[in-house]
């Protein structure tokens, strides 16, 4: 009898939120090394609350400049990047499809009025980046920032919308086997540029980090 109800709870259980999310982050598994890297480096970020919230998107430069020089607008390079089938005129993306790590939907881009379908996120959007220590920044810094490859992210356009300027407490890619790497990429990008973490935002990606599921 107890050896039945035991098979039973255990099929239960791997249905739940547990066996879930395992299921969902081994789509896109992290190396042990990648992992490891990131939960030190996460140990390392200084924990504190954010500063006054007094943003302005300007401070970061103008949109999308050609910050690496290469002829070519840096949301011309991120569509370039991530799309696949892509067909250019010259820099500019007319047409290519994204397979978004966001949803884990297929979205066909064309340039036109359906455009915004694609977006290009901040991971660490310009907004928390402000509010964690990017208003001491020089204007050069900003700029680089804004428009650092490592952490741009070519996405479905109505996520970006819901994503806005949250942090990893307050938003999360609703692809759950998809949050790994990005909380992976988020700490990264913060450590990069020497940004804090509040505490809220520290919980939440060390919760994440901890759900990681390692690529053989």
């Amino acid at each position: 009898m107890w050896a039945a109800v035991l098979v039973c709870c255990l099929v239960v259980g791997l249905g739940g939120p547990w066996w879930t999310r395992t299921r969902a982050a081994a789509q896109y598994p992290v190396s042990s090394s990648d992992l490891a890297a990131a939960r030190g480096a996460l140990a390392d970020l200084t924990v504190r609350e954010a500063s006054p919230d007094d943003y302005d998107r300007a401070a970061f430069g103008t949109a999308w400049a050609d910050e690496d020089h290469n002829g070519c607008d840096t949301r011309d390079d991120i569509l370039r990047r991530d799309l696949t089938n892509v067909v250019a005129d010259g820099c500019t993306v007319l047409s290519g499809a994204l397979a978004d790590p966001y949803t884990r939907t297929d979205i066909p881009f064309a340039r036109g009025p359906s455009s915004a379908d694609v977006q290009i996120d901040h991971v660490v959007a310009l907004a928390d980046a402000w509010a964690t220590g990017a208003r001491d920044w020089s204007a050069a810094r900003r700029r680089s920032f804004a428009n650092d490859p490592a952490n741009l992210l070519a996405v479905d356009g109505g996520a970006n919308q819901d994503k806005g300027s949250s942090d990893a407490s307050a938003w999360l890619p609703p692809s759950v086997g998809y949050r790994c790497v990005y909380a992976v990429r988020q700490v990264r990008v913060k450590a990069a540029y020497g940004l804090w973490v509040t505490p809220d935002e520290h919980a939440a990606l060390a919760r994440e980090l901890g759900r990681c599921v390692v690529g053989r």
